[in-house]
């Protein structure tokens, strides 16, 4: 097997950026498991996107969520199956589907609202006030 050369040796893993970050997400979304236990962080965002936006198409929904057009197809039956998300094809166009939040799914997203809050606290937990401030804003750059 060849030796690596120096260029390669240079590259230490945990010092990666995509590695840090990915390491950052697991742990995150460990905490969210345990503050939001019924829904997934895909869908606790799709919930959180239709109750701010009202009445609104998938498509449109995928967007504000940044979610393609499979992931929130499926993301949207999971969250109707739990009586969450109510839809209706467009009178204009059959093609498009409309979303609400349903009157259980309002009342879950309240419910659960604090609880989000306190994954958000939870992960940036080891940051200063001031450095969570900067890690949201530098983080927020790299979109």
């Amino acid at each position: 097997m060849d030796q690596p050369s120096t260029k390669d040796a240079d590259y230490v893993l945990d010092q990666q950026v995509g590695f840090i970050m990915r390491q950052a997400n697991q742990r995150h979304l460990a905490i969210f498991a345990r503050h939001v236990p019924d829904l997934t962080p895909m869908q606790f965002a799709a919930l959180a996107q239709l109750c701010a936006l009202g009445r609104v198409s998938q498509n449109a929904l995928g967007r504000a969520t940044a979610m393609d057009a499979a992931t929130i197809k499926g993301v949207i039956d999971r969250l109707r199956r739990k009586g969450y998300v109510a839809s209706a094809p467009d009178p204009d166009d059959q093609r498009r589907v409309h979303l609400t939040a349903t009157p259980d799914g309002l009342a879950a997203f309240r419910t659960l609202t604090p609880r989000a809050h306190g994954t958000t606290a939870e992960t940036l937990a080891p940051l200063s006030d001031a450095e969570q401030a900067d890690f949201l804003r530098l983080l927020s750059k790299l979109i």
